[in-house]
């Protein structure tokens, strides 16, 4: 990239990051209000986390179709029409919601918008962003999501604590449009990079299978989604249990305000983590970060209980090894794929990564109530699922072999 166009990708990955960060104001308005709507409704475990796995659901039944459309239209015009999408399935909820079924309805639907935002408003970044530092821009790019789910946890508990949960969702369903708006005025068209004869199909799995190290990547990306998402759902609901298990003062913040600063800590992390998979390696980083992040996952649920303080920081330090391959992940995956194939390979990439996102809330539900509903062996149980999806990591990871993108 010449001096005179590093302004320009700056703006543009700017202009992008804000765009994710609005699109994203519904994404963590359901686990904000996860404890007041178990009890509202009076639901399991199994079907609160079915509630908070169905949004990846949703979205990973979408993703081949508005993440492959990418390789034949421009991709800021799939990232506002997702953004409608997003903005229904918020209001909706809102308005209607009543129990698992609607909700989980509902979620589908705002969760298919994510699918056509996040890794195609990355495509409307590479699209328009090349040279050496492409890698960076999309690490910036990819820990904006972070910075759109600590808006939303905090918004959601905030705003809760004013009105009520309906109107909190009602609300939160604004951020979208909005995001829209900023992309269509924001970005210059741009045409697809797909070859002019062909037309594969949107979710096309041959490229993915020839290729050993883009195979790792995806592999790689739904055993870290897993765990992810997996602790973000149910993040408030584990501090809240910690909080009331703790034996003497309590932190001074909410849970849900507490969640919001922890995953502000996704990004230096996931930016940072970055930097370092290119200096040491990739293989070797993605490695060492999953080994570490399972181990921790295992203590965080086991021993968090003990101390409302121990838990925070039990719960924080996780987190930032769960967003420290992050980038790490998605930057080589894209190193390693030609343009005109980035498309459909970031929709397969997302389908998978997504499909763990929808399993990890979800079992981690279902090993809560399997364990007794909710007691200190059944949330260190619960953690530990998520370790163990984290833990088939290291193993995949060695598949990147020397065909890693550094």
């Amino acid at each position: 990239m010449t001096a005179s166009a590093k302004p320009a990708g700056l703006r543009i990955v700017g202009l992008l990051c804000a765009a994710e960060v609005l699109s994203m104001s519904g994404f963590s308005t359901y686990p904000a209000l996860l404890e007041r709507l178990r009890e509202a409704w009076g639901l399991s475990g199994t079907e609160a986390g079915l509630i908070g796995g169905i949004f990846f659901a949703g979205y990973m039944l979408a993703v081949p179709l508005l993440s492959g459309l990418t390789d034949r239209i421009d991709a800021r015009r799939v990232y506002a029409g997702a953004c409608l999408l997003a903005a229904l399935g918020t209001l909706g909820f809102g308005l209607s919601a009543q129990g698992v079924w609607s909700a989980s309805l509902w979620q589908a639907l705002a969760g298919a918008g994510l699918a056509g935002t996040y890794m195609p408003g990355l495509k409307a970044l590479t699209d328009r962003v090349d040279g050496p530092l492409q890698g960076r821009f999309i690490a910036f790019y990819t820990s904006s999501f972070g910075i759109g789910a600590s808006l939303s946890l905090f918004l959601g508990g905030w705003i809760e604590q004013r009105l009520d949960w309906e109107w909190t969702f009602v609300l939160c369903s604004a951020g979208p449009l909005a995001a829209a708006l900023l992309a269509l005025r924001g970005l210059r068209p741009v045409p697809p990079h797909a070859l002019p004869q062909a037309r594969r199909p949107l979710l096309d799995l041959r490229p993915l299978m020839r290729s050993r190290a883009t195979l790792a990547y995806v592999l790689g990306y739904a055993a870290h989604s897993w765990e992810l998402f997996g602790l973000r759902a149910w993040m408030v609901a584990f501090l809240a249990f910690a909080w009331a298990e703790s034996p003497t003062e309590l932190p001074l913040w909410a849970p849900a305000s507490a969640a919001a600063a922890i995953n502000l800590l996704g990004i230096p992390a996931s930016i940072f983590g970055n930097e370092l998979a290119a200096r040491f390696g990739r293989r070797r980083y993605i490695s060492a970060i999953m080994a570490g992040s399972a181990t921790l996952a295992c203590l965080t649920g086991f021993l968090g209980p003990l101390h409302a303080w121990l838990a925070l920081a039990l719960v924080a330090l996780h987190f930032v090894f769960v967003m420290a391959d992050s980038a790490a992940l998605t930057a080589g995956l894209v190193a390693a794929t030609p343009p005109m194939q980035r498309g459909a390979t970031l929709a397969v990439y997302s389908f998978f990564g997504f499909g763990g996102g929808f399993l990890g809330p979800l079992a981690f539900g279902w090993v809560l109530d399997l364990a007794g509903g909710g007691g200190r062996l059944g949330w260190g149980l619960a953690f530990a699922s998520l370790g163990a999806a984290c833990a088939c990591g290291p193993p995949l990871a060695w598949l990147f072999g020397r065909k890693d993108a550094r």
